[in-house]
């Protein structure tokens, strides 16, 4: 039998979109709120199947969160064969490890709660670290969106440089420069707070250089307006392009990134993307991506060509 595409509310246009891709109708899932507040969902249809539930878990997480949770515990009491959670973009990434000790540590938390709750396998895209892996006791199927975003770029400058707007995006840039064959600078970043970002040190030569900033998420956009300042301080050229798998922009991020000399700002859909970014932005789908996902997976094919570890140079 085919697979079963359903979604919560997080991200139900990349749900239809994917379902589109591979010829199937949208599964059919109620979700409501009493007065009081309260997630009720229910499912139809899935018995013996394979279901994969679309939800990302950008802003707000703790809904997007609970949403998953009940669609898969009402897939598992309704007799589904396997559930896949397919989360592009993955909340609380950043909470992998406890700091002094006195935290939480969230990703492994929430990677325990999705086992919990009935869900056998993940499938995420462009993870903030690669680490949170072993935070997983189900399997996870971590996929990258750089052979899209590259595409997108189409032709980039010969003169142009790749950015790692910080240390952990400096993974990510080796991946783009891989394929497009073009150097890399680092910015070396300290996040003060939530609220204040400093690029510390530039490492590479940006002189007379195109920047193409490269970052796994923007949030508030802090980092990618400290990273092209500092780029542009150091001899690059001013204006630049800005790459990043996931677009969050939240708080004041379309007004900071709008008064920054940005040319193109590609991002996926991974999240929606808010309707009054003030940057030029250019959002390409990841539902070619997750559909090729779902049919191997759904046929118990390999997926080593969808993975990070598969970029390689033109």
């Amino acid at each position: 039998m085919d697979p079963i595409i359903l979604s919560g509310t997080a991200n139900l246009p990349l749900a239809t979109a994917i379902a589109k891709e591979l010829a199937l109708p949208l599964g059919k899932s109620t979700l409501t709120r009493s007065p009081d507040g309260e997630l009720r969902v229910e499912v139809q249809n899935v018995r013996a199947r394979d279901v994969f539930l679309v939800q990302p878990t950008g802003a707000p997480p703790d809904r997007n969160l609970i949403e998953l949770f009940f669609l898969a515990d009402a897939c598992r009491r309704s007799g589904a064969n396997h559930v896949t959670a397919i989360i592009p973009y993955f909340g609380y990434a950043r909470q992998d490890r406890a700091g002094n000790g006195q935290k939480a540590i969230g990703a492994r938390l929430i990677a325990d709660l999705l086992r919990a709750a009935g869900i056998g396998r993940v499938v995420a895209v462009d993870l903030h670290s690669r680490s949170l892996e072993s935070a997983f006791a189900i399997g996870l199927e971590h996929l990258t969106a750089v052979g899209l975003l590259c595409e997108a770029l189409a032709s980039p400058p010969t003169d142009g440089i790749l950015v790692a707007a910080d240390m952990a995006a400096l993974g990510l840039a080796e991946s783009y420069a891989r394929i497009l064959n073009l150097p890399i600078a680092i910015i070396a970043k300290v996040r003060l707070s939530d609220e204040e970002v400093v690029a510390r040190n530039l490492i590479g030569d940006v002189r007379g250089r195109r920047p193409i900033i490269i970052d796994d998420i923007i949030i508030t956009g802090r980092t990618i307006e400290a990273a092209l300042k500092a780029v542009v301080a150091a001899g690059a050229i001013s204006n630049a392009t800005v790459v990043s798998s996931h677009g969050l922009f939240v708080d004041s991020a379309s007004e900071r990134l709008g008064a920054l000399p940005i040319d193109r700002l590609l991002v996926t859909d991974s999240v929606p993307i808010p309707t009054t970014l003030k940057s030029p932005v250019k959002v390409i789908s990841l539902a070619p991506l997750l559909a090729q996902a779902v049919s191997r997976l759904h046929a118990g094919e390999p997926l080593d060509d969808l993975l990070p570890n598969s970029v390689i140079r033109k």
